[in-house]
């Protein structure tokens, strides 16, 4: 568990969780960023989770694409995966130095050490799973735009997309505090269950005496 956070005072819902006895906010952490594969569900939660909480909502690759002036697939091809890379390290630094945000990432961002330690640094890092299958569907009728995806030597998509979850999941672990399937569920469930688990790791991350350390995954 990442060191003691400050955090947010946010007026409480009948799902989220109450800060005492008695009070009518919530602490939550500063932020809260989303992690995961692409077709995770990543951009579609995050703009949920920000209308449940009132917060902004901050695309990376958004950003990306602004300061660069082009989309990501064209900068890969001017400038290559390590300039992009680079860039986008700038943006999640700079990102995770505000507050009241849900920070929605690139596929890769949280691989490289440096992004994993910003978000976490910055909050809440939550990593937004699903099932191949269903990563599949949401992603194969634009596969050939996205670099990842396209590039596979002629494997079939969900094999391709299996064998990419292999070696980037346990990274994903590693990075987050809280884990949630997205398979098969509405977005507005699914921020329901971040709102209410974020409440209990603030608290946690507060008083860390009342319980060892854990990622909270979904039950």
């Amino acid at each position: 568990m990442d060191s003691v956070r400050k955090s947010r005072v946010v007026a409480a819902g009948a799902d989220i969780p109450r800060a005492g006895d008695g009070d009518d906010t919530a602490a939550l952490p500063l932020n809260i960023a989303l992690i995961g594969f692409m077709g995770s569900g990543k951009s579609t939660v995050g703009r949920a989770l920000a209308r449940r909480l009132d917060w902004r909502y901050v695309d990376t690759d958004a950003r990306i694409e602004a300061v660069a002036g082009c989309d990501i697939p064209a900068l890969f091809a001017r400038s290559g995966e390590a300039a992009f890379r680079d860039l986008e390290t700038r943006i999640l630094v700079g990102v995770s130095a505000g507050d009241g945000q849900v920070i929605s990432t690139g596929g890769g961002a949280p691989l490289r050490e440096e992004n994993a330690a910003a978000l976490r640094a910055a909050g809440l890092v939550v990593y937004l799973t699903a099932r191949p299958d269903v990563i599949v569907a949401r992603t194969e009728r634009r596969a050939e735009e996205r670099p990842l995806l396209a590039e596979r030597g002629g494997k079939d998509l969900l094999a391709h997309v299996m064998g990419l979850l292999g070696e980037r999941a346990p990274r994903y672990q590693r990075a987050a505090h809280l884990v949630v399937d997205t398979s098969e569920r509405t977005p507005e469930a699914i921020a329901a269950e971040i709102v209410r688990k974020a409440g209990r790791w603030q608290q946690q991350s507060e008083h860390p005496g009342k319980q060892g350390a854990q990622q909270w995954t979904r039950q």
